[in-house]
């Protein structure tokens, strides 16, 4: 009936003002109004008109509006439009009290009764009631707002009644947030964060923690604000320690926050601070303090632990501060204060080992923090660094162990009772446990043996040394060995060495082997150790039987094959120690240990001199025979030979050359001694060794049979090494009075010295030449230096052209004629040089010095037919005209044939 009441009472207003326009004024533009006439309830038809009339006044297009809505009063668009262009009539700062914005009111009051299931109209009739302050119609119409529309679509309406009844305050507010909480449960949140920011006391608090509470248990809740859980709990353990008492009514503050350092790992130390914080504030100090404690020694991130301490010093800080005021009034209090400074100065103390029980809660088995704990407490608490090492043996496991080698805590341990003169009583103790633990690395058990096996030599305990050495390497394996000392016995057949030394790896360091039995069977270091001392403190029996049982092993080194051979030797067991010398170079094959062979050679040398010299000769063959087939040539680059097994170094090469060479020359024949150095030359192919081969034939044979050393030498050496011979050579040939042959030596090497470059080279052809040349030879020789400076430079010159005409050409890429292939697949100048090849005019070069006699012979014809006519001779085009000018030296500086005569 209300509604009836209200439609009939509209339609009447809308009639009047229909009237009151058409009074007013006159229609006009017939053919619009013709259209709209013929077709009143197309929608398009009255927007057209109204389009028409979008300058008219804005009663002339209410009353448009109104005439349309009259035919078509359901049109969703038409009635936006209308309350739209209404809405923008109104002054905004008269929205309370003029007639405007009540004609707006009634207007949508009319528009939802034809539309009352329109959400958007709603929510903006609504918000016109909030500006014109009507607290009762708002209500009221946020009530007819709910029971016109389905519930679906109540969550629209539902943040402008909230913020209404936020606006108009207490009680609203919250009856308003518990009505929203039963319609949406996910609404406890913004519920508990409006009870929050209203500071409305106790019961309101109470209620906010238990409904922030009742969010973060729920496992079902979903944040309408996209709020993670764990936002929610540290907002509620924030909440609590700010408000203890009131939470402690609601909640087990204790067991949330607890809960809350299993859930949040990464927030473990803010969470523990914040457990903290709720003692503090609810004025239990005792139980705050036991909080940090607990939460120091229970952290186990390097973060958290700087947390949890910056708080806890803050709040000692605090408690002392506190103290001290209280002790200017009442005098009492000094003893007080004096406890809680010694506990702040306690704290502050105890920082590093509260730091590294953090890091050992990361990982128990770091050797390295564990040795740094102990560090901590040397100077101040000696039981505790014993403490703190037999909590690290006990907690390591050798198999996870990392930052450093298990073994290194027991030794640490031993070495702090030895420093403190208990090595007997307590060092020993430990050490023998520490040689039972499972260590999974042979080093491991071999550095404790060898710790102790010196600590017991450096405390004069020789016997006790050696029998440490004997009962670490199973001194029940050696007694086979002791009975059979006096006899040194060969290398086993190759029973065992057909097996691959993969598989004998794999079986040493399997399961069924313990760390002790593999110490004894693949230490180096121990058994180096064990041997050093059994060659001093034991017998020559028990010293052989030592060494051959580390050869039956093979765990032996060439040093020590080497002591082995030196101790026999001192004690004058010759035999027996070129028998160890057979054996270990037989033990290390098919590597070649020129130490040994060195060693084994120079000793029989020394031992028989020239009385077996067939038998020196067979060991010298056969280290030289083993030499050459080294890795030492080929086409690998140098590093990959380095690498290879059995790659001799040319030192040593050259030392067994040099060795056997001496041999030869004090025991046997020069022509041996010779041909030894004639093979050093060829094989090791260095400077050095030609010269050496020069001079050792020069004085056996005469320095003119060098000649064929000489020339046997320049084709196999670099470009400075031959450069460096060609001088050697001249100077040979001087010496003999060949200084033909000398100029010619000269020139062939001018091929190997730049001028540029090599300066040295042509001063020392220029004063031969002064002292025992001519004009003409002296020509001859600065001809040549012009000629092949002029060939390098044109080599490099056309190399330079090339390059630059290729980096020019478009594309980049230019194709050779014939002769620029020729001329591009040449070795740059440099590489040439090296190789001892001269670009250019160098075969010009040696057909000049080959033809200098023939020259000489043609001037001697012209001397003597000088009145016949001749013929010119067609000149050469390519000859190079020296004159007087350019020549470098006077004519005072050169020496004439005759003058010499």
């Amino acid at each position: 009936g209300k509604k009836r009441t209200m439609a009939s009472r509209d339609v009447g207003g809308a009639s009047a003002v229909l009237e009151e326009v058409s009074r007013g004024f006159l229609l006009s533009d017939s053919s619009v109004e013709a259209s709209v006439r013929g077709n009143p309830y197309s929608i398009r038809t009255w927007f057209a008109y109204l389009e028409y009339k979008r300058r008219a006044s804005l009663v002339e297009r209410r009353f448009l509006y109104e005439r349309a809505l009259l035919c078509v009063p359901r049109s969703y668009k038409l009635w936006r439009a209308y309350l739209g262009e209404l809405e923008g009539s109104v002054v905004s700062s008269r929205w309370v009290r003029s007639g405007r914005s009540a004609a707006v009111k009634r207007t949508y009051e009319r528009c939802l009764i034809h539309l009352n299931k329109m959400p958007r109209l709603w929510i903006e009739y609504l918000r016109v009631l909030r500006r014109r302050r009507e607290v009762t119609a708002t209500r009221e119409g946020f009530d007819r707002a709910f029971r016109a529309l389905p519930l679906s679509q109540h969550a629209l309406l539902w943040p402008d009644f909230l913020a209404h009844a936020v606006d108009l305050g207490e009680p609203h507010g919250s009856a308003a947030y518990g009505r929203y909480v039963s319609f949406d449960p996910n609404g406890r949140e913004a519920f508990a964060d409006y009870l929050f920011s209203i500071k409305g006391g106790g019961r309101k608090l109470r209620e906010a923690i238990a409904l922030l509470a009742a969010c973060v248990e729920d496992p079902s809740f979903t944040s309408p604000s996209g709020r993670s859980n764990r936002r929610s709990w540290t907002r509620l353990c924030d909440e609590c320690a700010k408000h203890p008492e009131e939470a402690a009514s609601v909640l087990d503050v204790d067991a949330v926050i607890r809960s809350g350092l299993a859930r949040f790992t990464d927030e473990v130390g803010s969470l523990w601070c914040k457990l903290a914080d709720f003692y503090v504030r609810s004025g239990r100090f005792e139980e705050a303090r036991d909080v940090y404690e607990e939460a120091a020694s229970t952290v186990v991130t390097v973060r958290d632990f700087g947390v949890v301490f910056d708080k806890y010093a803050k709040f000692e800080e605090s408690v002392l501060a506190a103290k001290m005021r209280l002790a200017v009034e009442d005098e009492d209090e000094e003893e007080d204060v004096d406890l809680r400074l010694a506990r702040l100065e306690d704290l502050l103390e105890r920082r590093p080992a509260l730091l590294s029980s953090v890091v050992l809660r990361q990982n128990p088995h770091n050797v390295h923090e564990w040795l740094l704990r102990a560090q901590l407490f040397e100077e101040t608490a000696p039981a505790k660094v014993v403490e703190t090492y037999s909590d690290a043996v006990k907690t390591v496991d050798p198999a996870k162990a990392t930052g450093g080698r298990p073994s290194a805590l027991w030794l640490a341990l031993a070495k702090f009772y030895a420093d403190r003169g208990t090595f007997e009583a307590n060092s020993r103790v430990v050490l023998q446990e520490a040689v039972k633990q499972p260590f999974t690395a042979v080093d491991d058990l071999t550095a404790v043996y060898c710790w102790w096996i010196e600590r017991e030599v450096k405390a004069g305990h020789y016997d006790r040394a050696l029998a440490v050495a004997r009962n670490a390497l199973h001194a029940s394996l050696l007694s086979n060995s002791n009975s059979n000392s006096s006899s040194v016995r060969r290398p086993p057949k190759a029973a065992s060495a057909k097996r691959p030394a993969k598989k004998q790896r794999t079986e040493s360091s399997s399961s069924s082997t313990t760390v002790q039995e593999r110490a004894a069977s693949r230490s180096t270091k121990l058994w180096g150790l064990y041997l050093d001392l059994e060659e001093s403190l034991g017998t020559t029996s028990q010293c052989e039987a030592a060494y051959d049982k580390a050869m039956d092993l093979k765990v032996a080194t060439p040093q020590m094959v080497l002591n082995y051979a030196a101790t026999l030797r001192e004690r004058e067991y010759f035999e027996k120690s070129f028998a160890v010398f057979e054996r270990g170079v037989a033990l290390f094959a098919p590597a070649f240990v020129p130490e040994l062979w060195l060693a084994y050679a120079r000793s029989f040398a020394e031992r028989f001199e020239g009385t077996k010299v067939e038998r020196a000769r067979e060991i010298f063959e056969e280290a030289l025979a083993r030499c050459d087939e080294s890795p030492n040539k080929g086409g690998a680059s140098s590093s990959s030979r380095k690498k290879a097994p059995g790659y001799v170094a040319p030192a040593d090469k050259a030392a067994f050359y040099l060795d056997y060479a001496k041999f030869e020359e004090r025991h046997g024949l020069a022509r041996r001694a010779v041909a030894v150095y004639e093979r050093a030359a060829r094989n090791l192919g260095t400077l050095e060794a030609w010269l050496l081969y020069a001079k050792k034939v020069e004085r056996a044979y005469g320095a003119a049979t060098s000649r064929r050393v000489f020339e046997e030498a320049l084709p196999t050496l670099t470009s400075d090494d031959a450069r460096a011979v060609c001088v050697k050579f001249a100077k040979v040939e001087a010496a003999l009075g060949e200084v033909d042959r000398a100029r010619a030596v000269y020139a062939h090497g001018s091929q190997f010295a730049e001028p540029s470059r090599h300066p040295d080279y042509w001063d020392l052809w220029k004063e031969f030449e002064v002292a025992h040349g001519n004009e003409d030879t002296f020509r001859d020789m600065l001809r040549i230096k012009r000629s092949v400076q002029t060939a390098l430079n044109v080599a490099q010159h056309f190399v330079a052209a090339t390059q630059a005409d290729l980096a020019t050409a478009p594309g980049g890429n230019v194709a050779p004629d014939d002769d620029e292939r020729d001329d591009a697949s040449l070795p740059p100048p440099e590489e040439e040089e090296k190789k001892g090849v001269v670009p250019g005019g160098i075969a010009a070069l040696e057909r000049e010095a080959a033809s200098r006699e023939e020259k000489a012979a043609g001037e001697e014809q012209l001397d003597a037919g000088a009145s016949q006519p001749r013929a010119a001779a067609p000149r050469d085009p390519n000859e190079i005209d020296i004159d007087d000018d350019d020549d470098d030296v006077g004519e005072g500086d050169i020496r004439r044939d005759d003058d010499a005569d």
